[in-house]
Order: structure tokens, then sequence, then C-alpha cells
């Protein structure tokens, strides 16, 4: 718990939280006059034959509420500029988190969930604890100063029951925050067990396996049945705490009325005592059990599970990989498939690109050409084999010097909002004006930057068309310092002549180019191509491929009957 504390001390902001602290002081005001204005109202007041003392000191009472009124509106004012900042801190643990596990090759599938749900329920619970814990602390400490000012003895025969109780719930956060843990984790087994079953239950129905998919998911329920009963114990023990602190002083304060009655005290006094423990004490303890034992455990095991997962594990600092030699890209017996069970994509592929060389991959629909895309540019990772840049492993590249080395280009090309210059020149900041402006007309973006305003006009993504963002994303890279670029499909929904232009474009811009290639024009560009087959996979010139490969001539006879412009020699 501690690591969770030390996280939302760390969260709470100065500025709003000096305000918060000093728009409590007027909230504590009708807690702090509460028992001391029955105890004046009724001693020198109405027993005393002086209604009009009394009603006045019910009267200050009453403006005291109105003044803490005006208190706890700018607290729930400033509670929002505490909490939102911290929620920010979250969000942006998490996708830092998902990232570097994506990027190691581990993506995590609880990463939406947790960015989702689990940093919500964190922010509310912040917001929660905060809120209880200030108008805990609020409330005793009016009380204690209101009992100290009706008579000592009422505050020595209140407070320590009241501090019992409050230290015997502190002592049982440990032993709830523990079931409180067991029960997320049970929770989150169950989802991902059902998560599993119903994104297959056509298999499931069509297999006949519905007994086999009930016992994957009994388990789990049974063990989430378990461990919400033993959050109710918690919710006894609780109880108990409440019932020490909350009405031991009550019971306290009235066997002594005789008693106290007899060293003088009024029937005031002893009511005013009574008044700060039923509507004091009690309300306070109460909101306190509830939402630190609620929302405050919410708190520490949600936010420890995010910790948990967002935290990079401590150990040695990294031995720097050894620096790429030259551009070559290698791969070595590389298999990948999506899933431990899963039928392989690829299979001991080999396969080698000369830096500088212009390669194009073809296949038909589904074989794997994304995904051997995703392999040479290290955002998937093979389960055998190894794929080489400059003969050094992908893997062992960290993520900064990998993006310097490669740049993909999918074909729903990435667009965002802001300038059209901004969007030209992302991953190359510092281009000067000459450089953007040749590399628009080298790629054949001129005509699109001149309609859309020119390069300082804003960009609304969702007014563009998918070709326009094409040709935005085919500039970016083209700009890109990487000496690799792997085009996925990237000129999909552009006219066959700005495909021609832009992959000439590329052809000719110094490095290596890789193209998926959905037309046959892309293909016949390319100094060598690469067929892959599902079982295997052929490499080599046009000719080549055209003499030895079915599959390749299979393609071209569906490609000429697609795309007349073109004349296969």
């Amino acid at each position: 718990m501690r690591r969770e504390l030390g996280f939302a001390l760390t969260a709470l902001r100065k500025r709003p939280l000096v305000g918060l602290l000093a728009w409590s002081v007027p909230e504590a005001l009708p807690a702090a006059l509460s028992g001391l204005a029955v105890a004046r109202a009724v001693d020198d007041g109405f027993l005393a034959g002086r209604a009009g003392v009394g009603l006045a000191w019910l009267g200050g009472f009453l403006v005291a509420s109105a003044v803490s009124a005006v208190g706890s509106r700018q607290v729930f004012r400033r509670l929002g500029e505490l909490v939102e900042p911290a929620r920010d801190d979250l969000v942006r643990r998490v996708v830092g988190g998902a990232l570097r596990h994506a990027v190691a090759g581990r993506p995590e599938h609880e990463a939406v969930a947790r960015l989702t749900r689990q940093v919500e329920v964190v922010r509310d619970a912040f917001a929660g604890l905060i809120v209880t814990v200030r108008g805990f602390l609020v409330t005793v400490t009016g009380v204690v100063i209101g009992l100290l000012s009706i008579d000592p003895v009422v505050a020595a025969l209140v407070l320590p029951a009241f501090l019992l109780g409050v230290g015997l719930f502190l002592a049982t956060l440990g032993m709830s925050a523990a079931r409180q843990r067991a029960a997320v984790l049970a929770d989150e087994r169950l989802a991902a067990a059902a998560g599993a079953v119903l994104g297959g239950v056509r298999d499931v129905v069509a297999t006949g396996a519905e007994e086999h998919a009930a016992e994957h998911v009994a388990g789990p329920i049974r063990a989430q049945a378990a461990a919400e009963r033993a959050l109710a114990w918690v919710s006894a023990v609780r109880t108990l705490c409440f019932a020490v602190g909350g009405w031991v002083p009550l019971l306290a304060l009235l066997l002594a009325g005789p008693w106290l009655a007899g060293r003088g005290l009024g029937a005031g006094t002893i009511m005013g005592g009574l008044t700060y423990v039923l509507f004091g004490l009690q309300p306070a303890l109460r909101a306190v059990i509830a939402g630190v034992g609620g929302s405050g455990l919410r708190f520490v095991v949600t936010l420890g599970r995010i910790l948990d997962a967002t935290t990079p594990p401590a150990g040695p600092e990294p031995v720097p990989a050894a620096e790429p030699a030259g551009r070559e890209l290698t791969l070595r017996g590389v298999t990948f498939a999506y899933g431990p069970h899963a039928e392989p994509v690829l299979r001991e592929l080999d396969l080698s690109v000369p830096g500088g060389d212009h390669l194009a991959i073809v296949g038909p629909s589904g074989i794997g050409k994304s995904t051997l895309a995703g392999l040479l540019c290290g955002l998937l990772r093979p389960v055998g084999g190894t794929v080489l840049i400059g003969g050094v492993p992908a893997a062992d590249l960290a993520p900064d010097r990998l993006a310097a080395l490669r740049v993909l280009i999918p074909q729903e090309a990435y667009v965002f909002a802001g300038t059209v210059h901004a969007n030209l020149t992302y991953l190359r900041p510092g281009a000067s004006a000459d450089d953007v402006t040749r590399a628009v007309a080298t790629v054949g973006a001129d005509e699109l930057v001149l309609r859309l305003g020119g390069l300082g006009a804003e960009l609304v993504p969702a007014t563009l068309s998918a070709g326009e963002r094409q040709q935005i994303a085919l500039v970016r890279a083209y700009l890109s310092p990487a000496p690799l670029v792997v085009l996925d499909e990237a000129t999909c929904h552009l006219d066959p002549v700005a495909e021609r232009r832009a992959e000439e474009a590329f052809a000719a811009r110094p490095g290596t180019l890789v193209v998926i290639a959905h037309r046959i024009s892309s293909a016949l560009r390319a100094n060598r191509i690469l067929v892959l087959d599902g079982t295997g996979a052929a490499l080599g010139t046009h000719a080549e491929l055209r003499a030895t490969s079915p599959l390749y001539r299979e393609l071209l006879g569906h490609w000429q009957g697609t795309d007349r412009s073109v004349q296969v020699g």
C-alpha cells in the first residue's frame, strides 16, 4: 500500500490542495458549533428563561451552516483540479507501458480495459477518497474543538472509544486490501476466461464443445464467488469497528449522565455532548469506514494493478546493441504465427535484401504479406528464426534506433489534426522549407497541397479521402531520414499514374524500398519479386518467376485482367 499511497500524495498538486484546505475551514464551522450551540441554547437560554438567547445561539448555528455550504461548493470546484491531473498521469503510464510491451513483442490485451475501466475506477475512487478523508478530518477537528469548549470531561468520555474504533478500522485495512485485491484478480481471471469462450462461441457450438467451455469458466466462477464471500466478512468487521467508535461513546456519555450532573454540568452541556456524538462523530466515522473501506480499497488495489503493469522492471542497465553494419535486411529461418496454437503464417523463411534494393512482395490476399512487412520493420517478433538489420537482430535494437532505420506506411494512412507542414515533417521535424517543397513535388502531392491551402493550412483528417491521406503519408515517409521504406499497399487508393510517380520517387530515393504490391505495375517496377504461396516462397526477377512460379503466372493472369494499362513482356 505504500507505493499506492505514495502515488496519491505525489499526485496532489500544491495550489489546488491549499485552496481545498482553506475552504475546508468554513465547512468545519457547523461541526464545531453544533453541540456548543445546543448546550448554550439550553443552559443559558431556554432553561434560564431567556428564550431570545436560546434562539440567538440556534440562529448562529444556522448562519454557520450557510457559510459551510459556500465552503463546500468551493471545495468541490477545486476537487477536479486535484483529480484530473492524476488521471492524466495514469493515462500516460498505461499508454506508455502498452507501447513498451508492444515494441518488446509482448502486446498487452488488457491495456484497453486498463485504460477504459481501471483508470476511471482509480479516478472516481481517488476523488471519493479525498472527499471522504477531508470530510472526516474537518468534522473530527470541529467536534474535538467543540467538545473541549463545552467541557473537557465530556471530551474525555467520548474521544477514547471513538479513537479506538478508528484505530481498529485502520488495523483491518491491510486484510481488507488483500481480500479486495484477491477479488479483483478473480474478476480479471473470470473476464479473461469468459472472453475466450464468448469470442469462440460459434466454434464452441459448431463442435459441440459446450461442456468443455462450461468447465473452462467454472473454476474462475467459483474463485470469484469465494473472493466475494471473503469480502462479506470484511463488511462484518467494519460493522464492529463502527459499534466501538460510534455507539460506545454514546453509551459512555449516557451512563455518565448522573455523575456529570452531580459535578454541576447542565442538561444543555450533556445534550451538546450527545449532539456531537450523534450528528458529528457517528456520521463522520460511518462515512470514513464506507469511503475508505470501499472506494479507498478499490483505489489501492486497482492502482496497484496499473502500477504493476506499467512500471518497468528493475534490473541492470541494458547493454547497448551493436550498431548495424550496412543496411542489408536478412531473414534466417523465420517462422511466425498469431498465437501458440495457430497455424504459422510464415514458415522457415529465408530472405536477403541488400541495401539499396527494390523488392516487391506479392501473393494472394491473406497469405502473410503484411505480416512479413511487420517482421521486416521489427513491429512483430518471429516465433522462430531471426530478423537482422545490418547484421544486428531487430529485437536487440532500441525502439528509437529502430525507428531511425525504417519507416512503414500501411494501407490505411495516418493523418492527424494539425497543419499540412506538421503532418509532412512529423518524421523529420528539422526539414527545411526547400526539402519539404521538393519532396511534395517529387512524390506528386503538389496539387493536393495547393488545394488544401498550402503548407500552413490546417488539416481536418475526416475531410480527406483515402487517397489524399495516402499522399500525405507518402511525402512524410519520403522526407524521413530512415534508409528503409516499406510500403504496405500504401498506394492502393491512388490511380495508376499517381502510384507510378510515387513509387518511382521512392525507387530513386537513396536506401532500400520494399513494396507490398497490389498491382502488376508495382511488381514490374521492382528489381526483384518475392512470391508468397503459404507453404514457401519464390524469389527472382519478373522473367525468372514467370518461367518457374505457377502462382506468379496465375497472379499475372489475374492482374492482366484488371490492369489494362500495363503490358507484360
